[in-house]
């Protein structure tokens, strides 16, 4: 049998598509229950958890709390105001709760008593505890655009929260102007101890100074100097290493004229000299000589060299020549006198200055004790100045009166309504919150969901093409007719399989499904019955042999069928009945006996279905699910064209996918899928794929007597085929 597998057409490789607004709708609409029953537990619980809750009365005291200002400037102030302190507020935010001053309050009304009577308590209850009961019923904030703080203290007794509430403010007052008082008389008397100890300090330190400069016999000029620089030696040092620097400096110039004078040539001196060492006498001679030669050079044009006259002038040519290299001699023998004059120089300078270093070193050495406690005594007395400014400047300020530093805006009253339970406050949020946690239940259950919920989910999954889209509540067409609003579906689907066979002589067709109870009996019986409707001769075969179901809505015998066919107790002719629609036939499963397991992948298999590929124009096979039992698999190598049902959230995707590689591991050729049990009232995303036709057909009439059902085992007459 010649088979082929489909293609991944091309509509397939489009990009993953973005979620929509109508992807996230059509979530909430699928999944109403669950987002109902959690709105409603929520509100319900919020509502009635509101209503239980006893009231709470409010009392708020306003004051305003400046930073601590005196009435005049004093000596240390740097101004009346003081910098911004961002921090500030929320600083005296804390300093109002803290334990000082909400024990004290405590302890004034009698709190641990009071509430321990109030809930009828033996004992008193401890501070620690009360301190936490009070925190919990107090709320301390700034007030809306100004800088005043609002202390509100919430009870059940509403005289009680004002009386506590006024009482905080109190306490907190007392407390910050006693807390400044302290501060200040503390701090006078810490700076005063600390002078006196410094004082001690300076004079035992100045002793020890006076002595070690009687010991080093320091003159009174070094002594009042800053340090070691400040005396005779380091100068004396400073001189003599200029004055080597300056020595060193004409030896290395007058030396490198000496070395570049000798490495040259007499020619090269006779041009050099008179620039480099300016010399008279030399640069007479220099003239001479260029004279006589320039005289011996027109005389012998004129004369020959024996002519006394030209002998003369060579003689004088020579004695110049001979004076201008004995002055070269006399003024090299002076450069090199010079460079060794020099030298010695440097060699001189270069000893005192060794001395002048030896000196400084030993000197240096010899006072640092002085010089060190000199600048520790000084910084001691630094030190003893400030602490004694200070003292001045705090004396000062605390004898300048402080003004005021927290005032009452508006004291507590006692409220006049209660502030808690704010019951419509407590509901709205019980309402929202339920929506909320409604909702995203429901979206995290759609995401645990990996079963098929959309064709494009299923063809990216599976890559391949959705051929049909089957409503919920399908039954019998044979039942509903031909006008069903559901026939029209399967017509769609009967089209997209005809157009996506590959060889018009494809005629044999069976539908798997991953597991029981997706629909493909029903699929593949329906699509059989408008093949026939079209007036095409068409064969069902019951190839479910485990559990044959055909012949249920068919109302017809499974007594005798393929078994009995493959097994050759009956002839085909005997095994295939006539229906009530004449262009549709059907051959049962028939009994399945124990030994004939794997009849199906027989050759007695094969050659019925080439027998009934030239009798009928379209033969559809019935087979089991295909994970569980390896008759569906037969079945797909077998015949010409294969559907794989899928179930709309029945299954996970991994099932899905797994049964469609195990059906082209066997070589069956799968057109596409069916996706089935499609609620179109919940899901709009199917509307046009199906239920567009409910308006447009009507469902048949009911008959007027209902048809007999009959059960598998039911003696009903058989009418053969041939």
């Amino acid at each position: 049998m010649e088979t082929t597998k489909n293609e991944p057409s091309n509509f397939l490789n489009t990009p993953e598509i973005k979620l929509h607004f109508l992807d996230y709708w059509r979530i909430i609409r699928i999944r109403k229950t669950i987002i109902l029953a959690v709105f409603l537990l929520v509100s319900l619980t919020a509502t009635l958890v509101t209503y239980v809750l006893p009231e709470s009365y409010a009392s708020t005291v306003v004051i305003s709390v400046e930073k601590d200002t005196k009435d005049a400037s004093g000596i240390g102030d740097r101004g009346l105001g003081g910098g911004y302190d961002p921090y500030w507020l929320q600083t005296e935010f804390e300093k109002i709760q803290s334990t000082p001053v909400l024990y004290q309050v405590i302890k004034d009304l009698a709190l641990g008593r009071k509430w321990a009577d109030k809930n009828k308590e033996t004992t008193p209850y401890k501070q620690e505890v009360a301190y936490l009961l009070l925190k919990g019923q107090l709320n301390i904030r700034q007030s809306r655009n100004t800088s005043l703080i609002e202390i509100q203290v919430a009870s059940e007794d509403k005289e009680e929260a004002a009386v506590i509430a006024n009482q905080i403010a109190k306490v907190y007052a007392e407390i910050r102007a006693k807390r400044r008082m302290d501060l200040t008389k503390g701090g006078i008397g810490a700076l005063t101890k600390q002078w006196k100890e410094q004082d001690d300090q300076v004079k035992a330190t100045q002793k020890e100074v006076d002595k070690i400069k009687d010991e080093l016999k320091i003159p009174d000029s070094d002594a009042a100097g800053a340090g070691h620089g400040s005396t005779l030696e380091p100068e004396v040092l400073r001189k003599q290493m200029a004055n080597l620097i300056e020595g060193k400096g004409q030896f290395e110039k007058i030396n490198t004229v000496n070395t570049k004078l000798k490495s040259m040539s007499r020619v090269a001196l006779k041009k050099a000299l008179p620039a480099v060492i300016p010399d008279a006498a030399l640069s007479e001679l220099i003239q001479q000589e260029k004279a006589a030669q320039q005289k011996l050079t027109d005389l012998a044009v004129s004369f020959a060299p024996e002519h006394p006259e030209v002998k003369r002038v060579s003689g004088v040519l020579q004695t110049v020549a001979k004076q201008i290299d004995e002055t070269i001699d006399g003024i090299l023998l002076g450069v090199e006198t010079r460079v060794a004059s020099q030298k010695a120089e440097v060699d001189t300078i270069q000893k005192a200055v060794d001395d002048a270093k030896e000196l400084d070193i030993r000197k240096s050495i010899e006072r640092r004790p002085y010089f060190l406690a000199k600048r520790d005594l000084e910084g001691l007395q630094l030190i003893r100045e400030r602490l004694n400014m200070q003292i001045i400047a705090q004396t000062v300020d605390s004898n300048i009166p402080i003004g005021n530093a927290v005032e009452v805006v508006n004291p507590a009253e006692p409220g006049l309504r209660p502030v808690k339970p704010n019951r419509p406050l407590n509901i709205s949020l019980g309402l929202v919150t339920g929506l909320i946690i409604g909702v995203a239940l429901a979206f995290f259950i759609e995401y645990l969901d990996t079963s098929v919920k959309t064709i494009d989910d299923v063809e990216r999954a599976l890559q391949a093409p959705v051929l049909g889209v089957i409503p919920q509540n399908v039954g019998s067409l044979l039942e509903e007719g031909p006008e069903s609003p559901h026939a029209e579906a399967y017509r769609v689907l009967r089209t997209n399989v005809l157009f996506s066979r590959k060889d018009p002589k494809f005629n044999t067709m069976t539908v798997v499904s991953g597991g029981a109870g997706e629909g493909k009996t029903t699929t593949l019986f329906n699509l059989a019955v408008i093949f026939a409707q079209n007036g095409q001769r068409v064969l069902v075969v019951d190839s479910d042999l485990r559990r044959p179901s055909v012949h249920k809505l068919l109302k017809l015998s499974n007594n005798i069928g393929l078994t009995n066919l493959l097994l050759k107790q009956n002839t085909l002719e005997e095994v295939i009945q006539t229906t009530g629609m004449p262009t549709l036939d059907f051959m049962p499963s028939g009994k399945l006996p124990s030994s004939s397991m794997g009849i199906l992948g027989s050759a007695q298999m094969k050659e019925m279905i080439r027998d009934v590929k030239r009798r009928y124009d379209f033969v559809f096979f019935d087979s089991p699910p295909i994970m569980g039992v390896s008759d569906a698999s037969i079945l797909s190598s077998e015949v010409d064209m294969v559907l794989q049902v899928i179930q709309y959230r029945r299954y996970p995707q991994p099932m899905t996918i797994r049964a469609k590689q195990m059906i082209e591991k066997v070589g069956g050729n799968l057109l596409g899928l069916v996706l089935n049990n499609i609620n179109m009232a919940q899901d709009e995303n199917y509307y046009y794929y199906s239920g567009y036709y409910y308006d447009y057909y009507t469902k048949s009439n009911e008959q007027d007597a209902d048809p007999k059902k009959a059960g598998p085992d039911a003696q009903v007459e058989i009418k053969p085929k041939y």
